[in-house]
Formats: structure tokens, C-alpha cells, sequence
């Protein structure tokens, strides 16, 4: 699965919850590590989350990302990769309800 398949569905999210795409990419970004640039890139480039991944500089607040998705704990999960992508999902969903930029990024 690609990254630039699902970047329009974290979107519509954030966007249906009356928030922003550069909040989504701020999120993003932080994970990430990528500049705004290499997002772009990334997305046109039609990059899988394993390649996506793997060229990221997970940020190392990363792991103070707890909480629930799918029924699962992002803490808990023991793939890195599917824990990366959650962690990603956790933050999208954080931008949509609302949650303060400075608690999101662990600040």
C-alpha cells in the first residue's frame, strides 16, 4: 500500500473535523523527520509505507505515543513497521479531535 493512497483519506479526515493539511503535515513531518519537500517527493513518487519508513528518521518522541487504534496499543505492537504506521494514525487522529499541536508533538 501506498503512502499517496492513504494521505487523502488522513486529509478528508482532519479536514471533515475542521482542521488543516499543514496541521496533517506538521504531524507528518514530525514523525518523519522528512522535510516538506521530501513529503512531496515521497507521495509522487507513490512510495509503500516500507519504503516510506525506512527512509525516515523516526523522531525519538515517537515512542510517547500511546493509545488505542483498531483495538490494539500502538505500544504494544511488536512489527516496527505496522507500529509506525499506527503511530501515524494515532497522530492524524489526534489532529482530528482536536488535541493541542504541543501535546501531539509530545512537546
Amino acid at each position: 500500500m501506498t503512502v499517496a493512497s492513504v494521505y487523502p483519506l488522513y486529509l478528508a479526515k482532519v479536514e471533515r473535523k475542521g482542521h488543516t493539511q499543514a496541521e496533517l503535515d506538521t504531524v507528518i513531518l514530525w514523525l518523519t523527520g522528512f522535510t516538506d519537500s521530501e513529503l512531496r517527493r515521497e507521495l509522487d513518487a507513490k512510495t509503500t509505507f516500507e519504503e516510506f519508513f525506512a527512509k525516515a528518521q523516526l523522531n525519538p518522541k515517537a515512542s510517547a505515543i500511546t493509545g488505542v487504534i483498531c483495538g490494539i496499543r500502538v505500544e504494544n505492537i511488536e512489527d516496527p513497521l505496522v507500529q509506525r504506521i499506527r503511530y501515524l494514525d494515532k497522530l492524524v487522529d489526534e489532529v482530528a479531535h482536536g488535541k493541542s499541536m504541543e501535546k501531539i508533538l509530545r512537546a
